[in-house]
């Protein structure tokens, strides 16, 4: 589990089809790996990732084929810019929403314009499934940022966001070329509520009946 607060930049290297080799190279670098170890959870541009080798400085992981083919993982050339963020540690602060590592699906950066506060950012959704869980005003991670949503489509084909210069200028968002591609996820919790909805009652099951005798009974009236 993440928060979307990147931590660090990294540059990526493909050893070969799927080994990846991250060389932790931006601010904030020291404090990702004062304690990175074997089997730690990285998220890279926001597919969580398994550390299989800790460097002194970065590491090494697995991509699988369907991990490259359905994140932007793929198409990263070597010595591309990379966000990275080590998993939550109970205790944390949250500062941005859970993000879970698992990429929804893609989307496109349509068009990135300043202003003087904040850069707004467009991008395009091809898939509804991916569109689906995006509302305004609502969490999205975009390579693995914690954003709002400032605008979208009602059937969240496309989406704005407005970032601030800090966030801009520290993650990968600012390497970003009209149509490239980007990693999107979802607010987990939006998942949840949409499949309770569709279950509906579980069969069987009853409810207890809530009755003004029974709430007297137990003080609450």
């Amino acid at each position: 589990m993440f928060t979307g607060l990147i931590q660090t930049l990294g540059k990526l290297t493909r050893l070969d089809s799927n080994h990846l080799k991250i060389v932790c190279d931006g601010p904030g670098s020291d404090r990702l790996l004062a304690d990175l170890d074997l089997g730690d959870s990285i998220a890279v541009d926001g597919v969580c990732l398994t550390v299989e080798t800790a460097l002194a400085n970065g590491f090494i992981a697995t991509a699988s084929p369907e991990t490259l083919a359905k994140s932007s993982l793929g198409d990263v050339v070597d010595g591309g810019w990379v966000n990275l963020e080590s998993s939550l540690r109970v205790g944390s602060k949250i500062g941005g929403h859970f993000v879970t590592g698992h990429v929804d699906g893609l989307g496109r950066l349509e068009s990135a314009v300043s202003d003087a506060t904040s850069w707004e950012l467009r991008f395009a959704v091809p898939s509804p499934h991916v569109a689906r869980y995006i509302v305004p005003k609502g969490s999205i991670a975009v390579n693995g940022i914690s954003l709002t949503v400032a605008d979208c489509s009602p059937s969240g084909d496309w989406f704005t966001v407005a970032v601030i210069p800090v966030t801009y200028h520290e993650t990968n968002l600012q390497y970003l070329q009209p149509q490239q591609a980007v990693n999107l996820e979802g607010d987990v919790l939006g998942k949840y509520a949409e499949k309770f909805l569709n279950l509906g009652p579980v069969h069987g099951a009853t409810e207890p009946d809530i009755a003004l005798d029974f709430l007297a009974e137990h003080g609450y009236v």
